[in-house]
This record gives structure tokens, C-alpha cells and sequence, in this order.
């Protein structure tokens, strides 16, 4: 049977490019290398903003810019419910796959949904509560109503048949990849960038790459860290990069550090800095209480990071043996983080291996799930008609 023709709505993808923006964009590039977007195979309905780069990542695919504005999570899901289907109509595909655990309920073609994570549900302290109710409705609709869900890890196959009752044979476990043009051992110049634009000096520091929000556990790494410093004649910096949450539980533990503990509060960092960010410390610390995926452990892997993290859910399929694991409270966290700065031998074959199981993963590998998730998809479409 030849290849289905594909959609990919990545109307939700956010302009900083975070987890979502990365999974959808380096998938769209990996179909289209390995050929899925001949013959008109694979099509690309994005934002206005986006048509130039999805364009470039997969030049032979159909790439649809949205007439009407979907900047809104709001607008989004009414042109998703209501414009969506009669595009899928219009192009005539076999499959839509919604990266973002939203579909729309008129769509005549089979649909593949992307779910993330089972956090919404296990865990809902850590999110916003209506976005908490948002996506634990969404999720139960997506098993019931699309053809086939994809999720990143078998942590979170397990989690949603524990909670949300799906049923195994309805998930498709694809992991993720990482993009070795963008996560690499970094040269000296580009640590030196990296620093330069952090407004870092020569000494050590230990870095974190997240959304700062509860679930990435960043006020027990603020006071880890400091505990870690103490007693230290030359302690490290800790650098955050990654836009703020939503509650203020980062400042409160700002508020916290002794004067001597430095800690920058980065912000974004632009793509062509995160390899010698990542890559430059001398630690990576990613304490995270519960991931659907990890990805941001596996570019810092892919950087030659020596990684620290926890064993929460999917995180030890992603660094196995390759990297070092604490608890999630400041104290174990504190811990570990002295134990590895005082360390530079563990630390060094960390970051070895890191790069070595870091090579397991890679975008092509999960284009070729997608792909045989697409055609089982029609299968059970066509199943239920």
C-alpha cells in the first residue's frame, strides 16, 4: 500500500519553538527527507509566521498558511473545530495527526493525536488548574475519538492506561529525536557566545533549560544549589534559561539565596546559543518531578553535558546509565550536585557516555514510527466506518 497522504496541523506550535515547537518541526523535516513529502504525501497547515520555515524543512511538501488568525488558544480551537475539517476535505488526505492533544470532531479523515504526557492527571498540582482541566478533557476525547495516539515514552502509555483508562492497543510509543545540527559537543566560540550573551564570567557554572514551572521543580534545584555552594571559596553560578511560569514560587525561592550564591535568571536563549550553553557547564541539573518525554536531557546529552535529573516517569528511558539521578527535594538535590562538582572524573565519563546513548535517538528514527503509525491509523479508520 503506498504511503498515506498526511496533514500536520502545527497551528500549535509556539513561536519561542519549545518542546511542541521542536517535536513538530524536526518530525516535518524528518518526513520529508526520507521522502514522505513526494507525490504530495505530506502537507503542512501552519501559522502565517510559519510557512517560510516549514517550507524550507520540507521544500516538495503542500504547505497551507491559515487564512484567519489562530494566534489565540481560543481562536485556535474554534478554526480547529470548524475550518480544519473542511481543509481536509479540500486536500483530500488520508490522515490529519494533531501534534498537540487537540482534534477536530467533524474531520472525515483518520487522526493520529499526539499525547505528551499524563501529568494533567497525575500530578494536576503542577499545572495551571484550567489548563489542568483543559488537557485531562482533551486527552480522554483524543483516546475515545482519534484513529490512533502517539506518546513519546512507555512511562506514558502506562501512566494514561492507568488513569485515563486508554487501551494499549489504541497508543503508539514513538520516541523522540534530537537535531545533532543544533545539539553537538560545542566549539570554544560558541561557549564563549554563549556566555556573552548570558553575561557570564570564566568560572564554572551549572545550567538549567526549562519552563520555569512547577513541574520542572525549579525552586528545590534554587535551594539545592545554594546548600550545594556553601563552604565552597569559588562556587559555581547557576544559570536559569527558559521563559517564566505561571505561579511565583521561583522568586520566593530567589528571595532565599545567600548573597554570595549567584544565580541568572537568562531567559530565552535563541537556538544558536543552547549547544554551548548546554554544552559549557559543568553540569547540567534537570530535576524535573514527572516528563512525558525529556527532551531537553537528551539535548543536553547530545551537547556532552554531564546530566543530572531524576527517575521520575519517562526520564530513565531517555538517559539510562548515561547520566546521574537525585531525589526531588532540595536536600537530595544539594546532594548530588556537590557530589558531582567535586567530581570531575564522573563527571567527564557522564559526558561521554551521554554522547554515546545520545546517538540511540534521532529524528529519522521517529519519522519511521510516524509513518507506520499513519498507516495503521487509516487501517483502523477504515475499521470503524
Amino acid at each position: 500500500m503506498a504511503d498515506p497522504r498526511v496533514l500536520i496541523d502545527a497551528t500549535a506550535v509556539p513561536a519561542d519553538r519549545g518542546g511542541v515547537g521542536r517535536y513538530v518541526d524536526s518530525l516535518v523535516a524528518a518526513l520529508a527527507a526520507d521522502g514522505a513529502a513526494d507525490g504530495g504525501a505530506l502537507s503542512v497547515v501552519c501559522q502565517p509566521r510559519d510557512a517560510g520555515l516549514y517550507a524550507a524543512l520540507a521544500p516538495r511538501a503542500r504547505v497551507v498558511p491559515t487564512s484567519e488568525s489562530v494566534s489565540t488558544r481560543t481562536a485556535r480551537l474554534t478554526w480547529e473545530q470548524t475550518t480544519l475539517p473542511r481543509l481536509v476535505r479540500r486536500l483530500g488526505v488520508d490522515v490529519l495527526h494533531s501534534p498537540h492533544y487537540t482534534l477536530p470532531l467533524a474531520a472525515q479523515a483518520a487522526s493520529v493525536v499526539t499525547l505528551h504526557d499524563a501529568t494533567f492527571f497525575t500530578d494536576p498540582v503542577l499545572h495551571h488548574s484550567i489548563k489542568a482541566r483543559f488537557f485531562r478533557a482533551w486527552t480522554r476525547t483524543s483516546l475515545v475519538r482519534a484513529s490512533l495516539c502517539v506518546v513519546p515514552s512507555v512511562a506514558t502509555a502506562t501512566e494514561l492506561s492507568r488513569v485515563a483508562g486508554a487501551n494499549p492497543g489504541q497508543l503508539a510509543v514513538i520516541q523522540h529525536g534530537v537535531d545533532v545540527d543544533r545539539f553537538h559537543p560545542p566549539t570554544q566560540a560558541e561557549v564563549a557566545a554563549a556566555r556573552a550573551e548570558i553575561g557570564l564570567d570564566d568560572g564554572d557554572y551549572v545550567a538549567f533549560l526549562g519552563a520555569l514551572e512547577p513541574r520542572k521543580n525549579v525552586p528545590a534545584l534554587i535551594r539545592g544549589f545554594a546548600a550545594a555552594c556553601q563552604g565552597r571559596p569559588e562556587p559555581p553560578t547557576l544559570v536559569l534559561a527558559g521563559q517564566p511560569g505561571w505561579d511565583r514560587q521561583v522568586e520566593r525561592a530567589l528571595d532565599s539565596v545567600p548573597h554570595r550564591v549567584r544565580v541568572i535568571r537568562a531567559g530565552y536563549l535563541p537556538f544558536e546559543h543552547l549547544a554551548g550553553f548546554l554544552g559549557g557547564a559543568a553540569l547540567v541539573a534537570y530535576p524535573s518531578l514527572g516528563e512525558g518525554f525529556g527532551l531537553p536531557v537528551l539535548e543536553a546529552m547530545a551537547c556532552g553535558a554531564s546530566v543530572l535529573t531524576t527517575r521520575r516517569l519517562s526520564l530513565p528511558e531517555v538517559g539510562g546509565d548515561a547520566v546521574a539521578y537525585c531525589g526531588v527535594d532540595a536536600g537530595d538535590i544539594g546532594a548530588a550536585v556537590g557530589e558531582l562538582l567535586d567530581d570531575g572524573a564522573r563527571r567527564a565519563d557522564l559526558a561521554a557516555a551521554a554522547q554515546r546513548r545520545a546517538k540511540e535517538f534521532s529524528w529519522g528514527q521517529c519519522a519511521e514510527g510516524h509513518r507506520v503509525a499513519y498507516g495503521h491509523a487509516v487501517v483502523r479508520h477504515r475499521r470503524r466506518r
